[in-house]
């Protein structure tokens, strides 16, 4: 068998390729068992076998055996000698749901066999040209037919197809980032109500410190002591304060002592609370602890719940994928996010209590401050003896007059500090103070003197004298008055004991804030933060994984390949991507597939995974080697392959290549999609019928891998949240390691299989079908773009090719000249398949060159080749039915 034929890995829901040529030492009956157990959508079962025409009866029961499961559709390429000149097959292999193809092992000089078959086993695997050919044959005699065919093959070359893989995982994982900071406007509102410290709705008329508990007396009183007061202020600061003695029965420092006390209490019992229930996590012990020092707690508010945590965390973190942001960019929120909603207890909250209301303070509050009224002395002096010019200015009583008004400004003043409003009535209490009484007393006197004589002087009338007295006296009045009132409220707004009530006020929102946050929270702010950093770890988890699958050892027969990467020759066992456990053991490339159900088959326990897992088939994997440790029977070397122990783990790749390739190398991908077995950077021969197109990469192509990438992440991401959910704290990020890395493989495999044209395939047990809503452009079939976006070649061609006129010398048989006398020369008898990749006609670039397409062109959903296949019948006395089985082994 040469595993250069088959393709490594068929895309879900193509023809299971497997090869019973005996080109080597393999067991016919574990590569049957093989094919069988590969799953199949749909149960639409297709077998494309490659096989020796002249084995084709004693293999009678293997075909059998690929129908023993239920119906199932078989293409059998029947490789033949050059000397045969019949072919010889069963019942088994007769239309309707079987059918053979006849070609030669040499059809081309100087172009090995593998290079014409591989191809060839390429379009015919795909379902609808596999369906297509099965038709044809069913309408051709015998249902035997010699194909020919011309394809046009449209890929990209090594480097631009290289160039993109590396770009696609780059724009996948991105750079590392710094944490950064979150906020609530960046995050769902659930998730905000963690951030802003805002308060529910539902507790906006709760009393979280009722007046019947301890914290509620206190703040009661000192609410209390406050109101006292400002009552007291508003009755001293005016006329009857100063002149009535209305600021007798008022005891202004009292009350602000009172008001210190008080807050000072309050405070004490909020610190006394802090600290108490200072725990992560709610208690009925807290609440009782909490419902002792007066804070009463209410049940958790409806807006937010634990339930609906991990939801929200979902949600954002679907939202900033789907904006574009790489893994590392959105493990990076997710860890500022972790870290803001991060429960730090209540005793965390003493610090700022402090700031609030702190012994400093709290002491600046209770100091005592000096009454002072009147001004500056030289002012009242010099207005002072104004007055008491102006009313000396009567002639012979100015005398008297004058220097009386100056007695009676210092009587004002002198008034003013006996009943000074920070001094107690009792005297207990006295900041002390000073009016400046003596100046006005002494300019009062001098004052009056100098008007009286200038009065005398002057001879003014009694009216003239009369009123300047009365205006002296109501301006010593006025005056007077004004100090006292100046005086006051500067002292009060000294001692300022209303910013008691602005301390109390932002006591409470503290108390509010770490009720709501530190308490009632905490349950959910914990299951928020370990549910974030537990998405953050995973993303930075899938990243470096992806990123290892470029700079670690590489895969090991090329991006198909199912064994993992291996070792290279100087690395120690163990530093691929995958344990040897979880790898399988070298098998028939061609006969294994892979599917999204297919993820994390290990036996490590997947404590995320929520989906059930495809059931095993008994026995386990059909290559899994021997308790012993032995190779496979298709693994003549031992399990490594190698026939010599002592030569360097060497990679084989599929097509022979024995380099080991880089992933990112252009030769990793020329091996694999070229299938030659020559050197990565030598194209290899092309049989005459194929023709190769090569282009650097549309523009969309990027995108187009990163969104796949994308889209694979989010359904890994699928799996975990309801483990999330249950216990964050269980975060694997290596169980996930090979689901990452399958993703890969899947989407590498795609790029090479039809540059990434075909969509991923669907998941059915997807826990959330709307999981990839926001990405419906990068996942829906219908929607991907077009061919010539991708591969940056334009389908001109290939539209050419298939408008053309039936031509049966467009098409190369595959077979010797020697054999055309073998068929059948009726040009009604022959059969003709078109097809077409859909992602060629698919977008504006195809709109206008595929009108007056033939209608029985078949679109194909995958496949990067375009063409005509030809199925010319044998004449009817070279094709022989055996009704019995032979004799011998099968």
């Amino acid at each position: 068998m040469s595993v250069r034929v088959l393709p490594e890995r068929p895309l879900p829901g193509h023809a299971v390729c497997l090869d019973l040529r005996t080109a080597g030492a393999y067991d016919p009956d574990a590569v049957v068992r093989a094919a069988l157990d590969v799953p199949q959508p749909g149960g639409e079962r297709r077998f494309l076998v490659l096989d020796e025409a002249d084995r084709l009866v004693s293999h009678q029961l293997l075909y059998e055996r690929l129908s023993s499961y239920g119906p199932a559709r078989i293409v059998a390429v029947a490789v033949a000698e050059r000397g045969e000149r019949a072919v010889r097959r069963t019942l088994t292999l007769r239309p309707p749901a079987a059918g053979v193809l006849w070609v030669f092992d040499t059809a081309e000089d100087g172009v090995p066999a593998e290079a014409v078959l591989r191809p060839l086993v390429d379009v015919l695997s795909t379902p609808e040209v596999f369906d297509a050919a099965l038709r044809a044959l069913g309408e051709v005699v015998h249902g035997v037919a010699v194909p020919a065919v011309r394809v046009l093959e449209h890929d990209l070359t090594d480097e631009a197809r290289a160039r993109a893989w590396r770009q696609a995982v780059e724009g996948l994982i991105g750079p590392e980032v710094p944490a950064g900071t979150a906020s609530a406007d960046q995050v769902p509102p659930a998730l905000g109500l963690l951030l802003d410290e805002g308060l529910p709705r539902s507790l906006a008329d709760h009393r979280w410190l009722p007046a019947r508990g301890r914290a509620g007396l206190r703040l009661v009183g000192c609410d209390e002591a406050v109101q006292d007061a400002v009552d007291g202020h508003r009755r001293v600061r005016g006329a009857a304060g100063l002149l009535a003695g209305a600021g007798r029965e008022v005891d202004l420092p009292g009350d602000i002592e009172r008001v210190a006390g008080e807050l000072e209490g309050f405070r004490t019992a909020v610190a006394d609370a802090f600290a108490a229930a200072g725990g992560s996590r709610l208690t009925a012990e807290h609440r009782g602890v909490l419902r002792d020092r007066g804070i009463e707690l209410p049940e958790m508010p409806r807006e937010i719940t634990r339930t609906g945590i991990v939801p929200a965390l979902r949600d954002h973190t679907r939202e900033l994928i789907g904006r574009g942001l790489p893994l590392r960019s959105v493990a990076a929120r997710l860890s500022a996010l972790s870290a803001r909603t991060a429960p730090v207890g209540s005793a965390a909250r003493l610090a700022r209590l402090d700031a609030i209301c702190g012994p400093e303070r709290l002491r600046r509050l209770g100091a005592r401050h000096p009454f002072t009224a009147g001004g500056p002395r030289p002012v009242a002096f010099a207005v002072t003896g104004l007055l008491a010019l102006l009313a000396g200015v009567w002639p012979v009583l100015g005398w008297v007059l004058g220097p009386a008004v100056g007695v009676l400004a210092a009587g004002l003043a002198h008034l003013m500090l006996r009943r000074r409003p920070n001094r107690s009535p009792d005297g207990r209490i006295d900041g002390g103070g000073t009016t400046g009484a003596a100046p006005r007393l002494a300019g009062g006197v001098l004052g009056g003197l100098l008007g009286a004589g200038l009065g005398q002087l002057l001879g003014l009338p009694a009216w003239a004298g009369a009123s300047a007295l009365a205006a002296s006296l109501a301006a010593v009045l006025l005056l007077a008055l004004r100090d006292w009132s100046r005086a006051v409220d500067a002292w009060w707004a000294l001692a300022d004991p209303e910013d008691a009530r602005r301390i109390l006020r932002e006591v409470q929102a503290l108390v509010v804030t770490t009720a709501v946050h530190d308490w009632l929270f905490a349950e959910v702010r914990h299951h928020c933060s370990a549910g974030a950093g537990a998405v953050a770890r995973l993303l930075r988890g899938l990243a470096d994984t992806a990123d290892a699958y470029g700079r670690g050892p590489s895969r090991a027969s090329g991006p198909g390949d199912d064994r993992g990467a291996w070792a290279g020759p100087e690395e120690p066992a163990g530093r691929g991507h995958r344990s040897e456990r979880d790898a399988p053991p070298e098998a028939d490339a061609g006969t294994s597939s892979w599917s999204w159900d297919d993820w994390g088959d290990g036996e490590a326990d997947d404590v995320w995974s929520d989906m059930d897992e495809e059931p095993r088939a008994p026995g386990g994997f059909p290559h899994d080697p021997g308790p012993s440790g032995a190779s496979a029977p298709h693994a003549p070397h031992g399990p490594s392959g190698r026939s010599d122990p002592t030569e360097p783990p060497y990679f084989s790749d599929p097509f022979g290549s024995r380099v080991p390739p880089d992933p990112y190398s252009a030769g990793a991908f020329g091996a694999a999609s070229r299938g030659g077995p020559g050197p990565a950077d030598e194209p290899a021969p092309a049989p005459a019928w194929l023709e190769r197109r090569y282009g650097d990469g549309g523009p969309l192509l990027v995108d187009t891998l990163v969104g796949d990438l994308v889209a694979g992440t989010l359904l890994i991401l699928d799996r975990c949240w309801a483990g999330i959910e249950r216990d964050p704290a269980a975060v694997v990020p290596a169980v996930h390691a090979g689901r990452i890395t399958d993703l890969l493989d899947e989407t590498r495999v795609r790029l090479e299989r039809d540059v990434a044209a075909s969509p991923p395939p669907r998941h059915d047990g997807l826990r959330d079908p709307d999981a990839l809503s926001g990405l419906a452009a990068l996942t829906d079939r219908t929607d991907r773009p077009d061919a010539a976006r991708l591969t940056g070649v334009a389908p001109d061609a290939v539209a050419r090719l298939i408008l053309a006129d039936d031509d049966p010398g467009r098409t190369v048989a595959l077979c010797g000249p020697e054999h055309m006398r073998l068929l059948s020369h009726d040009p009604l008898a022959a059969r003709q398949v078109r097809f077409v990749p859909e992602a060629m006609r698919r977008g504006a670039a195809g709109d206008d060159i595929w009108r007056g397409t033939a209608e029985d062109v078949v679109w194909t959903g995958a496949g990067r080749h375009a063409g005509i296949l030809r199925l010319v019948p044998l004449r009817a006395d070279v094709v022989h039915t055996v009704r019995a089985e032979e004799a011998g082994e099968p």
